[in-house]
């Protein structure tokens, strides 16, 4: 039994590591845990940057050839359970999915749908009603944050089902992951932040973290920066006047050496401007790091305020400097944040726990198990 599986925004193969990237691999990797063939159906980004009429009308060309020759290649194959899309919104409409699934007969699933009701006029106008018909269409979506499901809920049409599924990770993708740590009680505290260097949120959260560090410059911290891009330059003079206080190790490709420097280190921080919900923070606390953030769009759904890290109010510099502050001069603190922060992810965020929530989901909507029920011809 197959799944056809897309991933508009950036595909899993995709060469430039990211968070997208990230999950769109771990939804491969956890539709082939329920048993599933999962078939890359097609590479093409819909990802538009600077949108136009002609852009629009190349993509949506594109797209009808692609599903095409994605229908015209199933001649002969095995069966398919549905047609799965990782991440759908204004910028990155699925321009195949509901055309495919249309077109073969199955179920349309969308895992992370953003609705915009604001991005209904202006430049983006088109990808936001490409986005919207993609998700009326859906069948099964399954919703990362809060945030997200409110406007989903408001807007859902009668056919369609809505289920939670908390952003996840795969524990046993990370060597040095465990609640086995010695939290440190020396002064000069070890901080860590993982993040892509461009224009844009990045760069800003970049800023709002020298910022915060600022305010903390008689603090005996060191910060491990770990991360590479267009806007290193300028990343680097943002940090500048803290000297061999920070340390650039640039992109790390390697997991192993990713998941020993965040081993190493004593607490997370990043602020994550409009971040969607951040991977990374799950990352992190796979690592029992406590995690300072703010409280942007889905990040309270992968941090428990006061539990496994510190949130403040978006913006809030002063608020995010005080939550570091209290951290480093709490031992006692940090410790118990770094237990629970382990406790949260084994027990709750694992891909295992993610893969009983959508073989579950499947189930309730219909969708053809991998492996047919005693009695039940294939």
């Amino acid at each position: 039994m197959r799944v056809l599986y897309l991933a508009p925004l950036k595909p899993p193969d995709h060469p430039v590591p990211s968070g997208e990237r990230t999950m769109a691999l771990l939804f491969q990797k956890l539709l082939g845990r329920l048993g599933y063939e999962v078939e890359l159906a097609s590479r093409l980004r819909s990802l538009t940057l600077a949108p136009s009429i002609a852009a629009w009308a190349d993509l949506r060309a594109a797209a009808r050839g692609e599903v095409e020759c994605i229908v015209a290649r199933q001649a002969g194959l095995g069966p398919i359970a549905c047609v799965f899309t990782y991440h759908v919104y204004y910028k990155a409409p699925d321009l195949i999915g509901p055309a495919l699934a249309e077109a073969l007969g199955v179920p349309y699933v969308i895992a992370e749908a953003s609705r915009a009701p604001k991005r209904a006029s202006g430049p983006y106008a088109e990808g936001h009603r490409l986005s919207e018909a993609a998700i009326a269409r859906a069948d099964l979506v399954l919703t990362p944050t809060r945030h997200d499901r409110e406007m989903l809920e408001a807007l859902r049409p009668p056919h369609q089902r809505l289920v939670d599924l908390r952003p996840f990770l795969d524990l046993s993708e990370w060597p040095s992951a465990g609640s086995s740590r010695t939290v440190s009680t020396r002064r000069d505290i070890r901080l860590v932040t993982v993040a892509m260097m461009r224009a844009g949120d990045k760069l800003a959260s970049y800023r709002q973290l020298a910022e915060t560090l600022g305010c903390l410059a008689e603090q005996l911290w060191q910060l491990t920066v770990i991360g590479d891009g267009p806007a290193r330059g300028e990343v680097e003079a943002l940090f500048s006047r803290f000297g061999e206080r920070v340390r650039f190790m640039g992109a790390v490709s390697e997991r192993a050496v990713l998941s020993r420097l965040l081993a190493d280190a004593d607490l997370f921080v990043w602020p994550g401007v409009n971040e969607a919900f951040g991977a990374v923070y799950l990352e992190a606390q796979a690592h029992g790091l406590p995690c300072v953030a703010a409280g942007y769009g889905g990040i309270p759904d992968v941090i428990r305020d006061g539990e496994t890290g510190q949130l403040s109010p978006p913006g809030d510099i002063a608020a995010l400097a005080a939550n570091l502050d209290g951290l480093i001069e709490d031992a006692a603190g940090r410790a118990a944040m770094a237990a629970a922060a382990f406790r949260f992810v084994a027990s709750e965020r694992d891909l295992a726990a993610a893969s009983a929530i959508v073989g579950q989901a499947f189930a309730e909507a219909g969708i053809l198990a991998p492996v047919p029920p005693p009695g039940v011809p294939s």
